[in-house]
């Protein structure tokens, strides 16, 4: 029986993979990546995320602060995919408050830790205006 880590081997065959496609990718973050995605219009979001197919479902804003719950659950590691979200939440119609209180209600179940960061986040963006962080 060997002692190495699978998961290890991937990942080293992984980045492996992607320097001999791009050298650059050697020092690619992912912080900022979502910058590089326009924070979609409310009435877009609610066309494709809303009411529109279930007239008497969720709403979008809604179903933002549920992803942002979920988000926030995980622990907040995906910090592009919290900013991207409480970006279009606010574009959705949500409060700084109701922001506030979907990560504060979660952080029950995801921990202090989880909770303090995906905080940090949401200020971060909040702060910004909504807009792009970087």
């Amino acid at each position: 029986m060997t002692d190495k880590n699978p998961f290890e081997d991937m990942m080293r065959m992984g980045q492996d993979w992607a320097k001999a496609l791009n050298p650059a990718l050697e020092s690619f973050t992912p912080k900022g990546f979502e910058a590089m995605w326009p924070t979609m219009p409310k009435d877009l979001m609610e066309a494709m995320m809303g009411k529109t197919f279930n007239p008497e479902g969720l709403d979008a804003k809604t179903k933002l602060l549920l992803t942002l719950g979920a988000l926030t659950i995980l622990g907040a590691q995906a910090e592009a995919q919290v900013r991207l979200t409480v970006r279009h939440a606010l574009e959705a119609g949500a409060s700084q408050q109701e922001i506030a209180e979907t990560i504060a209600l979660v952080g029950v179940f995801g921990g202090v830790p989880a909770m303090t960061k995906a905080m940090e986040l949401a200020r971060e963006v909040m702060e910004a205006g909504g807009e792009d962080t970087e």
